[in-house]
């Protein structure tokens, strides 16, 4: 099969149709394109996030913590970023990251229960393990 090339339109239009994929319930088309948005906009933090949730979502974990890895190293303060990497690690199977990140996430925003949640699990999972 020859290559079709790279999809029609920028970098913006790639972001927006891989968002949609994405809320569209394909999130492997979704990171495939988001992907291709990054290698343009390495330093996008929409793309980024994006592109780390799409590979979250289609169980591309350890995908998921590069991209989430990236993000933090744009914007360290990102709440969002540590919580995405903290998921991701979780379910690669690296619980001390994984709890080190969701614990930045809960000091950052401690009001949020779920970032609480996912680093009670995390824990949990360490003392049995």
């Amino acid at each position: 099969m020859p290559d079709a090339g790279p999809p029609e339109g920028g970098v913006y239009e790639w972001y927006q149709r891989g968002v949609q994929l994405l809320a569209d319930g394909h999130p492997a088309a979704a990171a495939t394109l988001l992907m291709r948005a990054s290698d343009e906009e390495p330093g996008s933090r929409s793309i980024l996030e994006a592109l780390g949730r799409a590979q979250y979502d289609a169980g591309r974990y350890r995908e998921s913590m590069a991209a989430f890895t990236a993000l933090i190293s744009v914007s360290p303060t990102d709440d969002y970023a540590h919580f995405g990497l903290g998921l991701a690690a979780s379910r690669a199977g690296e619980l001390r990251l994984a709890a080190e990140h969701l614990a930045l996430a809960v000091a950052m925003r401690p009001d949020l229960g779920h970032y609480a949640r996912a680093l009670r699990g995390v824990r949990a999972r360490q003392g049995s393990a």
